[in-house]
């Protein structure tokens, strides 16, 4: 079998190619260069994967584990896909989750078929802390990681259920003590690099930044939910649902962002208590598992959320309403709410609102 590795040059993706070499596979070491390399630097203070630095390592373990290594330019994909999506839907007052979307049309899933396609590759195997497995009733499913700290079962829940045969995620059952311990055991230099944790073409900005610089400045009014103008922002992009530091404003209590109404270009804000909500509504779910399969569901909103039971599901005339037995604390247009059953991934869908039209 002929599996390609998605080698970022991080430890994670090295000890994958190691694992699928030691398994017996026919390994060929891939990876995909986002930026062009003069908007990339060496010494941008965080923790970035998007350096020609991480390019260099990714072929240095392929060289040290003697397997070829390819490079894939696909900063015009990248671009179409997920920086000009996720700058739209800041501009609108949403917040995205490009990590997923990357995920589904770019890195991943899009990949998978992609290399198939062209080269004949039966798998693509990557770095994700996840499961996949073959249900005796489900099929092949999707199921949260062994180590549930590193779990990124969320971030692969817009992945269509066919693209699932296309796909491998060797790590799933270890820790990442686990897996630095078998880098270390080979001597891959990248046994003790750090990982990374932040948007790669941010290069190290917040979204707003990042915007600002493209969009320039867009000021409007920051408005308490109860009428009274409390001062003025520079763009709605530069806030999101939930926020609290970076309002510019002052007031007598603490005060939260609770809406961006981008056709009025007006950050809404209040007190905590109107953050939280028990109803989200979405266009579409990504199903997994068949929605008359579901039985003890839970949702989850955010990454490092804590899932929440699911009271009810209804199809609306625009999608789904989804109904939850409590309230969660800020649900945001553009973020995931994943859908699991224990540690099965179900679905996803991209939350589209919280308010009723």
């Amino acid at each position: 079998m002929r599996v390609a590795v998605g080698m970022s040059g991080g430890v994670d993706s090295s000890v994958t190619a190691l694992l699928m070499k030691e398994a017996g596979y026919e390994v060929i070491g891939v990876t995909l260069r986002f930026h062009s390399i003069d908007t990339c630097f060496e010494n941008i203070p965080l923790d970035i994967c998007c350096s020609p630095k991480d390019v260099r390592d990714a072929a240095l373990v392929s060289k040290k584990l003697g397997i070829p290594h390819l490079t894939f330019d696909w900063e015009k994909i990248f671009q179409e896909r997920v920086i000009n999506p996720f700058i739209t839907a800041y501009s609108k007052g949403i917040t995205p989750n490009p990590c997923a979307l990357c995920n589904r049309d770019v890195k991943t899933a899009y990949f998978a078929r992609y290399l198939k396609m062209v080269a004949d590759i039966d798998k693509l195997a990557t770095g994700h802390y996840a499961r996949i497995e073959d249900h005796s009733s489900l099929g092949k499913v999707v199921k949260r990681a062994t180590d549930k700290k590193r779990d990124q079962s969320y971030f692969l829940s817009l992945i269509k259920k066919e693209d699932l045969d296309l796909l491998e995620f060797p790590l799933g059952n270890m820790t990442k003590e686990k897996v630095r311990e078998i880098a270390r055991k080979y001597n891959l230099e990248v046994a003790d690099k750090r990982d990374s944790q932040e948007i790669c073409f941010l290069m190290g900005k917040s979204p707003g930044e990042y915007i600002s610089e493209i969009l320039g400045v867009k000021e409007g009014p920051i408005k308490h939910i109860k009428g009274k103008v409390l001062g003025k922002h520079k763009g709605i992009f530069n806030f999101t649902i939930g926020q609290r530091r970076g309002l510019g404003i002052s007031y007598k209590e603490p005060l939260y962002v609770l809406e961006l109404d981008a056709e009025t270009n007006t950050v809404i804000v209040g007190e905590e208590k109107y953050l939280y909500n028990d109803t989200v509504y979405v266009k579409e779910i990504n199903f997994h598992v068949p929605i008359e399969k579901w039985n003890s569901v839970e949702a989850q909103i955010r990454y490092r959320h804590q899932p929440v039971e699911v009271e009810s599901i209804d199809k609306t005339s625009e999608g789904f309403k989804v109904k939850l037995k409590k309230e969660v604390r800020s649900p945001t247009p553009g973020q995931i709410i994943a859908f699991y059953e224990g540690d099965i991934l179900l679905g996803g869908a991209v939350i589209e609102r919280v308010k009723e039209l």
